[in-house]
Formats: C-alpha cells, structure tokens, sequence
C-alpha cells in the first residue's frame, strides 16, 4: 500500500493554510486504499475529522519554517512513497519516495526590492534550485505562477496547475446586520509592501470628501511593516476612517466581505489572489489592479485600476460606490465567474496528480 506523508505544519496559516484545510480531505477521500502521514502539531490536527480515519496518523511536529532545525529535525517514516510540501521549503534529505511540491508563488525571485534581507532571498534561490533537481512533480496556482516559476528557475520539467477553490460556506446568505455602522471598502491581506497599501491610502485621501467609506484593512499587520512604519503612520491621518481588524476567523470575514461597498485589491504581486473570488462569492464588487494572476482568475468581473497611481485607484473606487448599475453587472459577474471555482474539483485533480506520480 502506498504511504503518502504530508507537510501540514502550517495548516491554521492564512493563505497556505487555506490551501491545506481545504484540499487535504478532498486528496484522502479521492485515494481511500492509501496510508496518510500528517506532519504537524498533533493538537491541531487531532481538531479535524479525517485526523480520526483507520488510514491517518499524525507525526507531531513543530520545528519552525523556514529553519535549519526543519531540515534536520523533521521526521519523515522512511517507508513513504510520495511526500507531498505545500511549500517550496521542501526536506533536503529526504530521499527515495517521490516528492511532490506546490509552488505558490515566486515572489521572493521576482520582486526581491520587497524581500527584507539579503539571507531571505539567497534562501529562497537554494531552495528553488534544490527544487528544480529533486522534485518529481511541481503544481502551481495558476498558469501565470508556472511560467514565472520557468522564467526564474530554469525548471522545464512538467509544472501542473491547479487553481485554488472557494468553500461553498462562502455562499451562505449575508446577516442582516452589517459588522459596521458606517459604509466602508474593505482590503483583505497581510500588510505588506506588494499589497500596495500605501497607495491605497493616497487613492483614499484623494476621495475622502467626495465618498462618506471608511476602509478596514483586514490581515495580520505584525510583523510584516518592513523598515517603517509609513503604512501605519498614513492610516492616523484619517480621523479613526481606516481601521485594522487583525485577522478575524471566517465567518467574521464573511460578513465583512457581504455587507462592503466594494473590495479594493491593488496588489502588486500574486500567485493566484484568493480575496477578489472570496469576494464575488459573498456578493461583494471589486476593484483590483491588472496584474496576469488576478485578469486569469477573474476575468471581466472585477473593475481594473492602475495600481500604480492612486488617482486611478480613487476613481474607479468612486466609479464603484456612485454607480449602483456597475455594482449590480459585476456582482452578477462574480457570482457567475467564482463557480468555475471547487476544492472538491482541485482536490480530485491533485489526487490524480499523485496517481500519475506514483505510477511512474
């Protein structure tokens, strides 16, 4: 029988998190006669159903990503068949099964000015590279995510994409109650520089007579103001109108999404972009930049602005809150376009990725 072990230690993570909550039951339910090994915290994985299955058994463990203490502390049973990283942070010495890697993005490679610290990038390169030679099987998030991955690494062997899904929870009818007493935008990710919030911010004070918005700003914060605190420093100049939440659980997010006048996305950079979509499904508009990732994942349901230049930014997003026939066509078009996307559906492709690799 088959032993396929999987890297689940960031499994309550944002963003990669995601991805391993929603596609891990979809995978065993698709290959019942194999033998899961999950490692992570044990006490985090014991929440989740599937933990229970006579095919799962858990591997505690919790070195840190990203360390040396991963590479040579992490315990992988010497009998698996495929091992399976959700990350390209993949175990060095692990040899013999097959290695199968999901590569999210190459941001580290491709905007290196947004990357703190010279041992950040150089990690990243060792470790692309290391992937180019010893993965059997590379998938990515979207296509735009597979040809940067060539472009930057050299890797030319078969890169499969598999795009994200959205729960069907997201779906669900909107409370009447809105979280907020006053209209609001809403911006959905860590703050980070690529997530371009600084321009938001100018695009806001731009508008800030003409539209009555306040904007939450919900991510985790900590941690990620590289240098200064300029993000932070610019939100004080707008009287309590732009607001942090941290991050909130789902259902919280949910709510904000539904009952926000629009989701504003600038991003520079992604490898996917799972808030426009999460957005459309709870009926919520968008405004996002241009860049290839977000154009092949939403196509023409989202309002597209220059993310370089904040006057552009401040008019579609007045566009969008004045223009009740704009909102309506591209609610409509999200709803339809975010059903092309199931976890259920990219769960039973990575299943017969894994059947092709192990058949190999």
């Amino acid at each position: 029988m088959a032993k396929i072990t999987v890297d689940a230690r960031m499994i309550n993570f944002s963003g990669i998190g995601t991805y391993i909550r929603c596609l891990l039951p979809v995978v065993m339910s698709e290959l019942p006669a194999v033998d899961f090994v999950i490692v992570g915290n044990a006490d985090e994985l014991r929440q989740y159903n599937w933990s229970l299955q006579k095919n799962v058994s858990i591997v505690h463990c919790i070195l840190p990503i990203y360390s040396i203490s991963e590479q040579v502390g992490m315990s992988i049973p010497k009998d698996t068949t495929l091992f399976w990283s959700p990350h390209y942070n993949i175990p060095l010495k692990y040899y013999g099964g097959k290695l199968l890697v999901t590569v999210h993005d190459v941001f580290h490679l491709a905007m290196p000015q947004f990357v703190g610290g010279l041992h950040k990038r150089m990690y990243a390169k060792f470790m692309f590279n290391a992937l180019r030679y010893k993965a059997d099987a590379i998938m990515c998030d979207s296509q735009f995510t597979a040809r940067e991955l060539a472009r930057y690494t050299g890797i030319n062997k078969k890169v499969y994409t598999i795009y994200l899904g959205i729960e069907t929870t997201w779906f669900r009818e909107k409370d009447a109650s809105s979280p907020c007493s006053r209209p609001y935008l809403l911006f959905v990710g860590n703050v980070k520089p690529h997530k371009n919030l600084m321009r938001l911010l100018q695009a806001l004070k731009i508008i800030e007579h003409a539209i009555p918005h306040d904007l939450l700003i919900v991510g985790k914060k900590e941690g990620f103001i590289t240098g200064d605190l300029k993000v932070l420093k610019e939100a004080e100049n707008f009287g309590g109108r732009v607001k942090f939440t941290g991050q909130v659980d789902d259902f919280t997010l949910r709510q904000y999404y539904a009952h926000a006048d629009a989701l504003v996305f600038p991003s520079l950079y992604e490898g996917f972009g799972l808030p426009p979509l999460e957005a459309m499904a709870c009926g919520c508009p968008v405004v996002a930049s241009p860049i290839e990732p977000i154009q092949e994942v939403c196509g023409n349901a989202v309002l597209y602005c220059n993310p370089y230049d904040p006057a552009d930014i401040a008019e579609k997003i007045e566009r969008m809150v004045k223009d009740p026939s704009l909102r309506s066509e591209l609610i409509a078009k999200g709803k339809q376009r975010v059903e092309k996307y199931s976890w259920k559906e990219s769960g039973k492709q990575v299943a017969n990725v894994i059947k092709e690799v192990l058949a190999r």
